[in-house]
């Protein structure tokens, strides 16, 4: 073999060696080292904490003020968003043309009456001498038919009366029941129409009612809070104002309502709240916080043992030395901690330190990080 071809080799072999040295994969141990992670194990406990749900004020009754007779308003007597209480006179539509016809109406009553009296006068007289055959028979049937028109006559004329006397009353306007009345919608000379002019609003302000959805699956723990009698003593039931507000009288739960939404699963629910110092008004978005019952076992983990993964959660629980990836549903979160529904178990054994260097089932080393 020639010099040249000798060279050619010997750099070849060399060439072939010191890839062999290089390659990580000629002398790395076979498998993966165990990640070193920190544990903790599930356990119940009976946490105090609460469910927050949107929620919007209420009142209890509330309605719209609108004239029943047409006319022209004289006279209001309250002002706007004051206290009212029941029968408080509100609003005056012109009485006159009312007043006329209500005394037009009394005459023609007063008419009536006279001749059904002179027919009653009349059919007496007939009936008498119709017993001593004095008379004909047909002028008998006479005035017993002018005495059944006039008793008619009356009872319409009493009708109208009724009538005319009802539009009389409703030209003064009092309030339904007692409670706030809002910005008045016409000033006096106002032309008003029945049925169709609003008037003003007046609803009821203590207690004032919080009205707020629940998923159907809760409605058997909202079903005992409504039994418990005792619900409006504790705090189970408290109210977050706009402005982060803490209201400062609890609720006390008064119904559910009668069907599930089909459409959102959610039904309704509705407490209420003192209101002595006017500090709630109809329309308030707010909160309402609702406490967990007492004496209801939950599994609480550390919230970092979480992982999220395309809005699911998981926990990787600790197996024969290998971290097995566990799908969980969580409930309320509480400070650094996190209620878990589905998924563990008391007594597993969870990781809390390292989670981010894990995959499902890779091997741990427990105790160290």
């Amino acid at each position: 073999m020639s010099l040249y071809f000798r060279l050619i080799a010997i750099a070849s072999l060399a060439s072939i060696s010191l890839l062999s040295c290089n390659n990580p994969a000629s002398t790395a141990p076979k498998g993966t080292l165990p990640v070193a992670v920190g544990v903790s194990q599930v356990k119940e406990g009976n946490p105090v904490y609460y469910d927050e749900f949107p929620a919007t004020v209420t009142p209890l009754n509330q309605v719209d003020i609108r004239p029943q007779v047409a006319g022209y308003i004289t006279a209001i007597f309250f002002k706007d968003g004051q206290h009212v209480t029941k029968g408080q006179k509100l609003y005056e539509i012109d009485q006159q043309p009312y007043q006329a016809a209500y005394q037009q109406s009394i005459a023609n009553l007063n008419v009536a009456k006279a001749n059904q009296a002179k027919a009653q006068q009349d059919a007496d007289r007939y009936t008498e001498l119709a017993k001593q055959d004095a008379i004909a028979k047909q002028t008998l049937d006479h005035a017993i038919a002018d005495l059944q028109s006039a008793k008619m006559q009356v009872e319409a004329a009493k009708s109208n009366v009724s009538s005319v006397q009802t539009n009389l009353k409703y030209s003064i306007i009092y309030a339904p029941f007692s409670g706030t009345i809002g910005i008045s919608q016409v000033k006096p000379g106002a032309s008003v129409t029945p049925g169709q002019t609003l008037l003003n609003s007046i609803s009821t302000d203590n207690p004032m009612a919080v009205d707020f959805a629940v998923d159907q699956s809760q409605i058997a723990r909202f079903t005992q809070l409504l039994q418990n009698k005792n619900n409006s003593k504790d705090s189970t039931f408290t109210l977050i104002l706009p402005g982060s507000f803490s209201y400062p009288y609890p609720g006390r739960l008064i119904l559910l309502d009668r069907s599930v939404d089909p459409l959102t699963g959610t039904i309704k629910v509705r407490v209420v709240f003192p209101d002595t110092k006017q500090m709630l008004r109809a329309g308030i978005t707010c909160n309402i916080r609702v406490r967990n019952n007492a004496g209801q076992k939950s599994l609480l983990i550390p919230y970092k043992a979480v992982v999220e993964q395309l809005g699911e959660y998981f926990a990787f629980v600790v197996k024969d030395n290998k971290a097995i990836e566990q799908k969980i549903n969580l409930g309320t979160k509480i400070n650094d901690q996190v209620i878990v529904t589905h998924g563990l178990e008391s007594g597993d054994i969870i990781v809390t330190e390292g989670v981010q260097k894990l995959r499902d089932s890779s091997e741990v080393k427990v105790g160290q990080h």
